[in-house]
């Protein structure tokens, strides 16, 4: 008798589940190449043409050797939206959104990531309101913008424990063979800078309530009506990592492939849209995201946290899925309900800092713009320079931290020039690209070493599989 068994994955699933198909075991190099543009896999794709990965929103069965013997789409995007008022759908969000923050945390500690956003101070909102017991931090980078204030602010504001971390340089090398385990090498290594607080995880609380998603789902992208041909012309430009074009097409042309990388691409992101039916420009392009972005990419590194303890993810839920699909666009926009439940629920809250609209909050934010934010920007770009001067760069992004420097370019070297890597990829190429990033343009070609530091990883652990 065989086995079977049934796996219905979420709308948005947590993690990627695998399964096979009927192909030579062999790398799917067009599928990588992809990978290289845009820092994640497409679809169903992996790194192999006989593995692949469930989709979201749909009933599988699977037999004994993990191959689908039957599948069955449950939940398709759509956009319907009801005719309601923005009074009716703010109530309608804060009774799911603090029903759903209950039923996934209640009598358990909460560990709350808080940052300077909104996804996650929502969240504070809502478990305090529950009285929940919270264990809250946030983290800063070396040398970067202290955001650790705005976090810290929001903790005392809702009565939380509060514990602030620095992001310090070149710590990626300590914990980068356990990240290749843990991801799987299904995203860079610099973006889950949670791995460098990966060890206080235990001794803060019993689950996590993470943020992810809610600023794709609870915003718009202010288009107006597009063609689908616009349409995919948006998608292209946001999918595309800076250099992630150049630095594919030229892994194309190593690899001889047929025809023209970008012409692949823009076909994969042309068929992938045609399968959401809707017509709303800004609610198919969510809709695009949360289907191919957020399990692909978003997902992937959220096992840095289910790792160490257990997680709930609130905007993630089916429930607020299908709640999007029914509330008019114009709600949406600009985080129109998140920011009128914080401030129905907690105007003090509300009145720290927006850390994109710094130094304005969620009643001021509009004044973001010339003469009133002029002061501001002056001053802190000051700063900035007066930093630069002493020889403390400003630090944005966490490659800069790990990528930067004498130390880090010996680990870069090591990884990617030794590594066995040049068995698919020639070391001429690896040579070019790394001394491309150290000696000329950093920020150009951070994105193609990060891919190439993520590749190497991978070679290695298939080398010893």
């Amino acid at each position: 008798m065989y086995y079977m068994k049934t796996i219905t994955t979420p709308i948005i699933p947590e993690k990627q589940t695998f399964f096979k198909v009927n192909a030579p075991h062999e790398l799917d190099l067009k599928a990588i190449c992809v990978f290289a543009a845009i820092g994640f896999f497409l679809d169903e794709d992996t790194y192999y043409h006989d593995t692949k990965v469930l989709r979201p929103g749909t009933k599988y069965t699977l037999d004994e050797n993990d191959k689908v013997v039957n599948s069955n789409t449950y939940f398709n995007w759509y956009y319907e939206p009801r005719n309601i008022s923005f009074e009716q759908a703010l109530d309608e969000f804060s009774t799911l959104f603090e029903a759903i923050i209950q039923e996934q945390t209640a009598g358990k500690k909460v560990i709350l990531p808080l940052s300077g956003g909104l996804d996650s101070r929502t969240q504070a909102v809502a478990l305090k309101k529950m009285g929940a017991q919270v264990f809250s931090y946030s983290y800063e980078f070396e040398n970067g913008y202290p955001e650790t204030k705005i976090a810290e602010k929001i903790a005392k504001s809702c009565g939380f424990e509060f514990q602030k971390y620095k992001i310090k340089k070149g710590y990626l090398w300590e914990v980068i063979d356990d990240l290749v385990e843990i991801n799987g090498c299904y995203s860079d290594f610099t973006s889950p800078r949670q791995m460098a607080i990966r060890n206080e995880f235990a001794k803060m609380g019993a689950v996590f309530s993470l943020g992810h998603w809610g600023d794709v789902l609870f915003d718009a992208m202010n288009l107006p009506e597009l063609s689908h041909e616009h349409q995919v012309d948006v998608l292209m430009s946001k999918l595309l990592k800076r250099g992630g074009l150049e630095f594919a097409e030229s892994l194309w042309q190593v690899w001889e492939l047929e025809g023209h990388f970008k012409d692949y691409l823009r076909n994969r992101v042309t068929d992938l849209l045609n399968t959401i039916d809707i017509d709303d420009t800004n609610a198919r392009l969510r809709a695009f995201k949360s289907k191919y972005w957020a399990p692909r990419w978003t997902s992937v590194n959220l096992a840095v946290f289910n790792n160490q303890k257990p997680m709930s993810l609130p905007y993630y839920d089916n429930r607020i899925c299908e709640f999007i699909c029914t509330v008019p666009e114009s709600y949406l926009k600009d985080r129109q309900l998140q920011i009128e439940y914080m401030k129905r629920s907690a105007p003090e809250l509300a009145k720290i800092e927006w850390q994109v609209h710094r130094p304005f909050n969620l009643y001021n934010y509009h004044l973001n713009k010339p003469p009133y934010n002029l002061p501001y920007r002056m001053v802190n770009k000051l700063k900035r320079e007066i930093k630069a001067l002493l020889g403390n760069p400003y630090v944005q992004r966490n490659w800069e931290l790990q990528f930067l420097g004498k130390d880090n370019a010996f680990f870069l070297k090591q990884y990617i020039l030794e590594s066995g890597l040049d068995t698919w990829i020639s070391k001429t190429f690896l040579n070019a690209q790394l001394s491309a990033f150290l000696k000329g343009d950093a920020l150009k070609y951070a994105h193609t070493i990060n891919m190439l530091l993520t590749l190497s990883l991978f070679n290695k652990k298939q080398r010893h599989a």
